[in-house]
């Protein structure tokens, strides 16, 4: 038996955009458990925190603590015991900034290095795994679909210059 007010309910049925950019949420979901998996299935056993520090570091060789922190929206001290972590595991160096011999900088290992190479092959493998899955006109709209989403997100007005 229904609850009170339940049988009133209707589900909300998406329609036209709507739909689409929630079947895009969706596939968002699946590669973002797609990534988290290689990230656990690579010889390090990397968290999703880990796995973005070090593409952070890997896109910003040289970023102190400060910069980290910014680019991962997190607090210094959380910051901090994420890097002695990965310091810990030969994947991150802490060194004095030529600059200034008071600040810190932080840069990849090239163990750390490999280590986000290995993910990046793992996750690769699963994508071609998932795509040789889909029948050929399906991958081709996927294709097409996704050049189009790039397209439109390049043309959208940026938050800051509205």
């Amino acid at each position: 038996m229904a609850a009170p007010g339940e049988a009133d309910r209707k589900p909300a049925q998406a329609e036209g955009a709507d739909a689409v950019a929630g079947g895009i949420a969706d596939a968002v979901d699946g590669l973002a458990d797609l990534w988290t998996t290689a990230a656990t299935e690579a010889s390090v056993r990397l968290s999703p925190h880990q796995l973005r520090a070090l593409h952070a570091l890997e896109t910003t060789p040289g970023a102190n603590l400060t910069m980290l922190a910014e680019r991962l929206e997190a607090g210094l001290p959380t910051v901090s015991r994420l890097c002695d972590r990965l310091e810990a595991a030969g994947l991150l160096l802490r060194e004095a900034a030529a600059h200034n011999r008071r600040e810190i900088q932080l840069r990849l290992t090239a163990h750390g290095r490999d280590v986000l190479a290995e993910v990046a092959e793992l996750r690769s493998r699963a994508l071609t795994e998932i795509v040789r899955g889909m029948e050929p006109d399906d991958r081709a709209a996927l294709e097409r679909g996704l050049r189009a989403f790039v397209e439109a997100q390049r043309r959208r007005p940026s938050a800051e210059g509205g």
